[in-house]
C-alpha cells in the first residue's frame, strides 16, 4: 500500500499516476481496504482503468480539431502534405496565421493543445498513445510558434522582481546584477516604414502578433518605470479590444499599431530631450501631471526639483530597510514635503503641493529598497 501510495501521490502539474497490477495484488487490496469504506458514500473511486486515459486522449483531440476546423485550419492537410521542409513550414505557418487571428482563438488553441499534450504524455507508453502520435506532435509543434511570437521572459529579471517582493536584508557580497538590455526591445532601431510594407505580404496575423506581443512587453515595462504613462496602456487596450472583436480589420490596427509604437518610441527617448535620467524623468511628470500647465522657466524649475529631491533621498535618507522602520518612513516622508514645499513654483496651490507630496512619497516608497536598490538601479 506504501508503494502505491508513494508512486501516485498528488502533486501540481501531475496528470496521472500508474498502478500496474501484478496477479491481482490492487484488487486483493481494494478487498481489504473497503471494511473501512463508509456504505453508500457516494464517492466515485479515484482509480480509473488506463483505457479512460485513452478516451480522454481522444476527446481531446476532438475538441482540438474542432476548433482548427472553425478556423479553416486542415490538419490532415498538413499531416499528409508535402515531406519537403520549406513547403511544410509553410503550411504550419499558414495554420498558425489563421489561429491567431484573434487573442481568444489563440488562447482557445493553447489550452486545447496543452491538454491534449498533458494526455498524449499521460498515456504513453501505452502502444495506442503512438495512433495519436502526428497529430499530437502537429498540434504541439503549431502551439510552440504562437509560443514564439510573445518574446520570452528574461530570468534574471523575474528573480530579481522576487528579491524585491521579499525585500530580503542581506548584503551579498561579490552580488552582480546581470545586465539585461539585451533582452530590453529598443524601438528607435525599428525600421517602422519597412514594417508597414512587409505587412502587406501574406501571415497578416502573425506580423500583426508578433508587434503586438513586442510592443505590449515594451508598454508595461515602460509604464512600470513611469505610472503616468497610464494613457498609453489605454490606447494600446482600445486597440487590441477593436482588433478582438472585428470592430477594425487587421489593416487598420497594424497601422494603428504602427503609429502606436513610433510614439511609444519618442516616448523611450523623452527623457533625453528633457535632460533627464528615466527615474528623475518619473518623478518630474509625477510633479507635473495631470493638473499643471507650466511655463518654460517654472517647468526647468520642477525639473531641478526632482533632480535634488532623488539626490538628497538616496544620498542621506533611503538607507537599508527604510520601508521598515516607521521613523526612516517619517523622515523619507518630512525630506519630500520640506524640499517640494521650498522648491516649488508658487503656481502650485495647497491642495495640488499636497497631492504632489503623496504621490511622489508612493512613488519612492513603491520603487526603491534602500541601500542603493532600485528599481531603476535593478533595471539597469
Amino acid at each position: 500500500m506504501q508503494t502505491i501510495a508513494r508512486a501516485n501521490r498528488v502533486f501540481e502539474g501531475k496528470t496521472n499516476g500508474l498502478i500496474v497490477d501484478y496477479v491481482g495484488v490492487f484488487r486483493n487490496l481494494q478487498k481489504a481496504l473497503s471494511i473501512y469504506a463508509k456504505p453508500g458514500s457516494g464517492i466515485e473511486a479515484p482509480v480509473k482503468n488506463k483505457e479512460q486515459l485513452l478516451l480522454d486522449l481522444q476527446e481531446a483531440i476532438t475538441q482540438a480539431r474542432a476548433h482548427c476546423e472553425a478556423n479553416a485550419v486542415k490538419l490532415d492537410k498538413i499531416i499528409q502534405g508535402s515531406t519537403k521542409s520549406f513547403e511544410l513550414i509553410a503550411l504550419m505557418d499558414d495554420a498558425v496565421d489563421l489561429l491567431v487571428a484573434d487573442d481568444d482563438s489563440k488562447k482557445r488553441f493553447l489550452e486545447l493543445v496543452g491538454l491534449s499534450w498533458k494526455l498524449y504524455k499521460a498515456v504513453l507508453p501505452d502502444r495506442h498513445a503512438y495512433e495519436y502520435e502526428d497529430i499530437c506532435q502537429l498540434l504541439h509543434s503549431l502551439a510552440n510558434k504562437i509560443r514564439s511570437l510573445t518574446p520570452s521572459a528574461n530570468i534574471d529579471d523575474v528573480m530579481q522582481r522576487i528579491e524585491q517582493v521579499l525585500d530580503v536584508s542581506i548584503d551579498a557580497q561579490g552580488y552582480i546584477i546581470s545586465d539585461d538590455k539585451e533582452n530590453t526591445v529598443d524601438l528607435s532601431s525599428l525600421d517602422f516604414e519597412k514594417m508597414r510594407r512587409d505587412f502587406e505580404k501574406k501571415h497578416k496575423n502573425i506580423e500583426m502578433q508578433k508587434l503586438k506581443d513586442m510592443v505590449e512587453k515594451v508598454l508595461y515595462e515602460m509604464l512600470e518605470q513611469n505610472k503616468t504613462r497610464t494613457d498609453y496602456v489605454e490606447r494600446f487596450e482600445q486597440m487590441i479590444a477593436d482588433y478582438n472583436t472585428g470592430s477594425k480589420n487587421v489593416d487598420l490596427i497594424y497601422r494603428d499599431l504602427v503609429d502606436f509604437a513610433e510614439a511609444l518610441s519618442e516616448e523611450q527617448k523623452r527623457h533625453v530631450q528633457e535632460n533627464l535620467s528615466e527615474e528623475e524623468l518619473a518623478v518630474f511628470d509625477i510633479l507635473i501631471k495631470p493638473e499643471m500647465e507650466l511655463g518654460e522657466k517654472d517647468k526647468q524649475q520642477v525639473k531641478k526639483v526632482a533632480r535634488q529631491l532623488l539626490e538628497t533621498l538616496k544620498k542621506e535618507k533611503l538607507v537599508l530597510d527604510w520601508r521598515k522602520k516607521q521613523q526612516a518612513r517619517a523622515d523619507v516622508l518630512y525630506t519630500i514635503e520640506k524640499l517640494l514645499d521650498n522648491e516649488l513654483p508658487r503656481s502650485y496651490a495647497t491642495e495640488i503641493y499636497r497631492l504632489k507630496c503623496d504621490r511622489v512619497y508612493q512613488h519612492i516608497y513603491d520603487n526603491y529598497y534602500g541601500a542603493g536598490k532600485s528599481l531603476y538601479s535593478l533595471a539597469g
